[in-house]
């Protein structure tokens, strides 16, 4: 859903009022969800960059974006993830479990870096972002990806990379075979809203988590899945944006979509963008070996 969760920013006073309040919560949802420490291969997106007005050094760093490695130096994300940043923002990628700790530490370590901060936690790379987006409903072309050194990566992270579907694989399964497929979504964003005083809240986030989904409607480039907690599902919401959605398909498990948007609560419904479209395949080929 939306891009930015919470800003860390590394000026000290608001970095010590910042981790004087900050805990290690769920992310996904509350409800249906569960921690999802075999999942290495989904990583969160880490950002810095300027906030001052002073681009010559960047003065915030956060985690974003959820996202998921396709190959050894491949991360997979959403366009509206690496878009719309100023000029000097810089992308990093961590496979680490629980992600916002790992920042708070660093804050500490490394009062008023926002680069050493980053790289504490995650490892430099590349955007690449879809040259069609923003697109429109019919196809939003709302992808991107991250190049890493995979040597550094490697040398942190032991994942399998996660396995992308054939060409046009969900509309040859089509809508009776996706009701009884299982999905499975995964990222580190922040629970369903939370009704207080001051209106709607979206607490935790930073934390690797996964919920099961089930298939609502598929489209031209959409999958839209559903979220609803009597049905047992759980669901995605903000910072899961360019994270997966994978479906098992054949005893195996297949990223089939990344986590666009849904509905603002986080109650109802996924709604993802499809990775065996054209658009998904082409933007992708470049990067990563298709199946």
């Amino acid at each position: 859903m939306g891009v930015i969760t919470r800003a860390v920013t590394v000026t000290a006073v608001a970095a010590a009022a910042t981790l004087a309040t900050a805990t290690a919560v769920p992310a996904i949802n509350s409800y249906n969800a569960t921690p999802a420490p075999e999942r290495t291969e989904v990583g969160a997106l880490v950002a810095t960059w300027d906030n001052d007005g002073n681009p010559a050094t960047p003065d915030r760093v956060d985690w974003v974006c959820s996202g998921t490695m396709v190959d050894a130096d491949t991360f997979l994300t959403a366009a509206h993830c690496t878009s719309d940043w100023p000029a000097n923002v810089r992308f990093y990628v961590s496979l680490d479990q629980d992600v916002q700790t790992g920042l708070d530490n660093a804050a500490k370590k490394y009062p008023g870096d926002p680069t050493a901060i980053a790289k504490a936690v995650a490892v430099a790379g590349t955007s690449h972002t879809e040259s069609g987006y923003p697109g429109n409903s019919a196809d939003s072309h709302d992808i991107a990806v991250v190049q890493l050194p995979a040597k550094q990566v490697a040398a942190r992270w032991t994942f399998k990379p996660a396995t992308l579907p054939g060409a046009g694989q969900l509309d040859k399964l089509g809508p009776q075979a996706l009701n009884a497929t299982p999905f499975l979504v995964a990222g580190y964003g922040t629970q369903e809203a939370v009704n207080g005083p001051g209106g709607q809240t979206h607490p935790g986030g930073g934390v690797r988590m996964k919920a099961p989904v089930t298939f609502d409607a598929l489209n031209k480039t959409w999958v839209r899945l559903a979220m609803t907690a009597p049905q047992g599902n759980g669901g995605a919401c903000y910072g899961d944006s360019g994270g997966p959605n994978f479906a098992t398909i054949g005893g195996k498990l297949v990223l089939v979509a990344t986590t666009i948007t849904g509905d603002s609560p986080c109650y109802a419904t996924n709604v993802t963008y499809r990775l065996d479209t054209p658009t998904a395949r082409t933007f992708l080929a470049p990067f990563v070996a298709l199946p």
